[in-house]
């Protein structure tokens, strides 16, 4: 199965809202992509130390958040606690890719009235707290980006690191 990321698509004709959104998301999914691309079970268990996440605790918090990203255009709440931990790598993986391409594919040409019913709702039993789209940014979007340099920077200490051919900056694999 191909995973959406291994390169960012084009960029859109403008700078709309929705459009820059998008492309904050897909450079996100290209990040991880290739921040997880070929983990052994060596990257998977290493933390910086006892006190800290392992790659594989990082890649269930960044799951976690897709999910968020996911379901804030949708206003769909998110519901905690939830265990992550049942899932494999490959399904982690997987599935956060196709979070932040699904997520990428619902704010891709929306106006920036558009994102005013779009929430980031929390649940706890029948306890919901909503906020608006901006805290996705600064939040969820934004750690999400932080933690996949967590992953590039841990795997490179194990021994592992991402190919060298990535250009974050075209979003392409140099040949």
């Amino acid at each position: 199965m191909k995973l959406p990321y291994d390169e960012i698509p084009e960029y859109p004709e403008n700078y709309d809202s929705g459009n820059i959104m998008t492309r904050m998301i897909d450079g996100l999914g290209f990040r991880f992509y290739w921040a997880t691309e070929g983990l052994t079970q060596k990257d998977l268990d290493y933390s910086p130390s006892k006190e800290s996440r392992s790659v594989l605790e990082t890649m269930q918090h960044i799951y976690g958040m897709s999910e968020m990203i996911l379901n804030a255009p949708k206003a769909k709440p998110n519901v905690r606690p939830k265990d992550f931990t049942i899932y494999s790598y490959e399904e982690l993986r997987q599935k956060t890719l196709e979070n932040l391409k699904g997520a990428s594919d619902l704010v891709a040409g929306k106006q920036a009235k558009d994102f005013e019913d779009f929430q980031v709702i929390f649940q706890q039993g029948d306890k919901q707290t909503p906020f608006p789209y901006w805290n996705l940014i600064n939040g969820m979007l934004s750690d999400c980006i932080y933690h996949t340099g967590q992953i590039t920077m841990m795997r490179r200490i194990s021994g592992n690191p991402i190919n060298p051919n990535i250009s974050v900056f075209t979003g392409k694999v140099r040949k």
